[in-house]
């Protein structure tokens, strides 16, 4: 079953009035009749056969906001995807553009949207991009085993935060693969998170260079296992929350049950195809 863009926005936006609603009266009813007319019409889905589906933006990103692998005359990466899962791989597969934004004169009003979306969840929220810069490290899975030892070496971990240690005591490892490794959430460059699949090659099609991440398109900005990423602001004046997603789910998609799409792109020349994984 399939609907339209405006369909999903619909539901998105009952949803939210439902949860203000009910935050503001306990006692309020958990649907209106307009809701409960809208869900009717948008159950049933829409009518749709094979044809051209343009693409939906995901992500735009300055260099000068959050530095990247680019080609040398393009300061603007435009991420795009479509919204359906192909045979090749069950998630939607993405198109990067690479550009000087110098060059960028007219710009549509209205871009062009899909008739349908596969999933809710492919259809992304926007956000405004806040940048932050922050410090993360390998996956236990790339580090030599002299170094996997020294993680394992209960000593190492004694002078950190008591109640953190206490939380690990029993397994360093979760401390470092959780609060250390590979921070969650959308982010440019950092390392690969490797989960479900170990490291797999990341040669690229073109020239045989190791591409490296680019750009992570995440389910979720934290998990209850990596908490400790969450940003200052957001603890003392948390976003609004959206009915139904999980915590630090902003843009309300999902990939792959909860999963990250990671997409590596050739250091050597970024034009080259970029490499997709689910992680």
């Amino acid at each position: 079953m399939v609907h339209s863009p405006d369909d999903v926005r619909v539901l998105r936006r009952d949803l939210a009035a439902a949860e203000e609603r009910l935050r503001l009266d306990p006692e309020a009813p958990g649907t209106t009749p307009e809701e409960l007319a809208n869900w009717e019409r948008i159950k049933v889905g829409r009518p749709w056969s094979d044809g051209p589906v343009p693409f939906l933006p995901v992500a735009q990103l300055y260099v000068r906001d959050a530095p990247f692998p680019r080609p040398p005359d393009a300061d603007l990466l435009q991420v795009l995807w479509c919204p359906f899962d192909h045979e090749e791989a069950a998630h939607p597969r993405t198109a990067l553009f690479w550009r000087s934004s110098a060059t960028v004169a007219d710009v549509l009003d209205a871009p062009p949207e899909p008739p349908v979306v596969q999933s809710s969840y492919y259809l992304p929220e926007p956000c405004l991009f806040s940048p932050e810069q922050v410090t993360d490290y390998p996956n236990p899975l790339e580090l030599s085993k002299e170094l996997r030892d020294q993680l394992a070496d209960m000593s190492r971990w004694e002078t950190i935060d008591p109640a953190r240690y206490n939380t690990y005591a029993d397994d360093p490892g979760e401390l470092y693969l959780n609060n250390l490794c590979h921070a969650p959430g959308w982010k440019t460059g950092g390392w690969t998170r490797w989960s479900p699949t170990d490291p797999v090659d990341r040669s690229c099609s073109e020239c045989g260079t190791e591409a490296v991440p680019l750009l992570t398109i995440a389910s979720s900005e934290w998990d209850s296992g990596s908490v400790t990423w969450i940003a200052e602001e957001e603890r003392t004046t948390p976003a609004p929350h959206h009915l139904g997603a999980p915590d630090g789910n902003f843009t309300l998609i999902d990939i792959a049950g909860g999963n990250d799409l990671q997409l590596h792109a050739c250091p050597a020349d970024p034009s080259h195809p970029h490499i997709e994984l689910i992680q």
